[in-house]
C-alpha cells in the first residue's frame, strides 16, 4: 500500500493531467455539467456492478472513473467563479466533523443506530440543511432504494413499528388488499396495492436489516446464471427454447439450480 504522501502526489498529478485536458482536449474542452451528467451516472452504476460482485480490480477502476468526474465537475465551477476543489473538500470536511459530535465533541454514541440518529438531528440544524424529515431524499432516486431512504427517515424521529415482528401484519394485510383488486379486474387500483406490498415488504427488510436493493441485485444474478445454463444446455442438445415443453425446460432448471449454484460455493 502506499504512503499518505504517496496517495497526495498521485492525486496530484491526476489534478494535472485533468487541467491539461481540460485545456488541450477538443472534447474534454466543451464538456459541462449537463453534457457530463449522463456519464457520469452511467460510471456510478458500473461501479455498483463492481461493488455487488466483489471484483476489487473493478472497483478500483471503477473509483478512478468516478474521481476523474469529480475533478471535472469541480473545474468546471472553478472556472465560473463559483467553487474550486479546495472549496469540495473543505465543505465536506466540515460537515464530517460536525455530523459526527460523537468523535469531534461531547455527544455519547455508541452504536451504529445512536450515530444514524445523531447524524439525522445535525444535518436539520445545519444551516443549510434539511426543513423537514423527508426532504433529505432525493427525488431521482430509484423507486425501491427511494422506499428504503423514506422509512428509514421516519425512523429516526420515532415513526416505526413499536416491535418489528408486527410489520409482517402489514406485509398480509397488504397481499389481501391486491389479490382483492386482482380479483375484481381493476388495474388501476391493483397497481396501487402493489406498490404498496411492495414498500411493505421493503419496510420488513429494512427492520431486518437487509438491503432489500443488494437483496434483489442477489436474486436478478442468480436468475441470470440459472437461466443462461438452460439456454446453454439447450444450445447443446441442438434444441430451441421456443420449441420446449415448460416441463423440459423446468428440468434444465432444477439441474441449473444444483450445478450452478454449487460452482459459486
Amino acid at each position: 500500500m502506499h504512503t499518505r504522501q504517496e496517495m497526495l502526489q498521485a492525486f496530484d498529478r491526476l489534478l494535472d493531467v485533468l487541467y491539461e485536458l481540460r485545456q488541450k482536449c477538443p472534447w474534454d474542452a466543451v464538456q459541462t455539467n449537463q453534457s457530463l451528467r449522463s456519464n457520469t451516472i452511467e460510471e456510478v452504476f458500473e461501479l455498483c456492478d463492481a461493488l455487488a460482485r466483489e471484483d476489487n480490480k473493478e472497483i478500483c477502476k471503477e473509483l478512478g472513473d468516478v474521481l476523474m468526474h469529480v475533478g471535472f465537475y469541480a473545474m468546471f465551477g472553478e472556472e465560473k467563479g463559483i467553487f474550486d476543489l479546495a472549496d469540495v473538500c473543505n465543505q465536506v470536511r466540515e460537515k464530517l466533523i460536525f455530523r459526527h459530535p460523537h468523535v469531534y465533541g461531547s455527544v455519547d454514541a455508541k452504536t451504529p443506530d445512536a450515530v444514524e440518529d445523531t447524524w439525522e438531528q445535525r444535518k436539520q440544524r445545519e444551516k443549510d440543511g434539511n426543513k423537514s424529515v423527508l426532504a433529505g431524499v432525493p427525488s431521482a432516486l430509484p423507486s425501491l432504494i427511494k422506499s428504503y431512504r423514506i422509512q428509514d427517515k421516519a425512523r429516526h424521529v420515532g415513526f416505526d413499528w413499536e416491535r418489528k415482528e408486527q410489520v409482517w401484519d402489514k406485509v398480509k394485510e397488504e397481499i389481501s388488499e391486491f389479490e382483492a383488486e386482482i380479483a375484481n379486474m381493476d388495474a388501476d387500483k391493483a397497481e396501487a396495492e402493489f406498490g404498496d406490498v411492495l414498500f411493505s415488504l421493503i419496510n420488513a427488510a429494512r427492520l431486518y436489516h437487509i438491503n432489500p436493493d443488494n437483496a434483489l441485485e442477489r436474486t436478478n444474478r442468480k436468475f441470470i446464471r440459472r437461466f443462461n445454463y438452460l439456454e446453454q444446455q439447450t444450445i447443446k442438445q441442438g434444441r430451441d427454447l421456443h420449441d420446449m415443453t415448460l416441463a423440459e425446460m423446468d428440468a434444465i432448471w432444477e439441474e441449473a439450480k444444483r450445478k450452478v449454484d454449487e460452482d459459486l460455493h
